[in-house]
């Protein structure tokens, strides 16, 4: 698996955040102003994209958001990496703590990969959400 990371959305993390979030999970209000300003990341199986995250500074700590990984590869370890590759490039740039705001069903894997609870839960269109933080040093 390969790594890209770009200055602005690119059309193949469009099309995966589609699938994910707006064909599966019924998500409308997917893309927003934030695109504009953060870093996307995809990973390639070979010459496919597979998956695609966000990641962009806000005051001091970075956000990392929109994870999607297509279904197909799901459960391989996948999402993983492509946080680890984000988190690398957050240290390279001198971040010392994520944060992202995950659906709660998801809280188990972030947590996982050493992100901590906040306990500060809410809502986006309709689906529960929890904010997590990791330290970086």
């Amino acid at each position: 698996m390969k790594f890209e990371f770009y200055h602005g959305l690119p059309a193949q993390a469009r099309k995966i955040r589609e699938d994910v979030f707006v064909k599966e999970q019924g998500f409308l209000e997917e893309f927003d102003s934030d695109d504009t300003r953060a870093v996307h990341i995809l990973a390639f199986d070979g010459s496919q994209a597979i998956a695609t995250c966000r990641f962009f500074r806000q005051e001091n700590y970075y956000l990392i958001g929109r994870i999607a990984v297509l279904k197909d590869y799901r459960g391989k370890g996948v999402g993983r990496e492509m946080l680890e590759y984000a988190e690398k490039r957050i240290v390279q740039l001198g971040g010392k703590e994520i944060r992202i705001h995950a659906q709660q069903s998801a809280e188990e894997f972030y947590k996982k990969l050493d992100f901590i609870s906040m306990n500060v839960y809410d809502y986006e269109q309709d689906c529960r959400h929890v904010w997590m933080r990791k330290s970086l040093f």
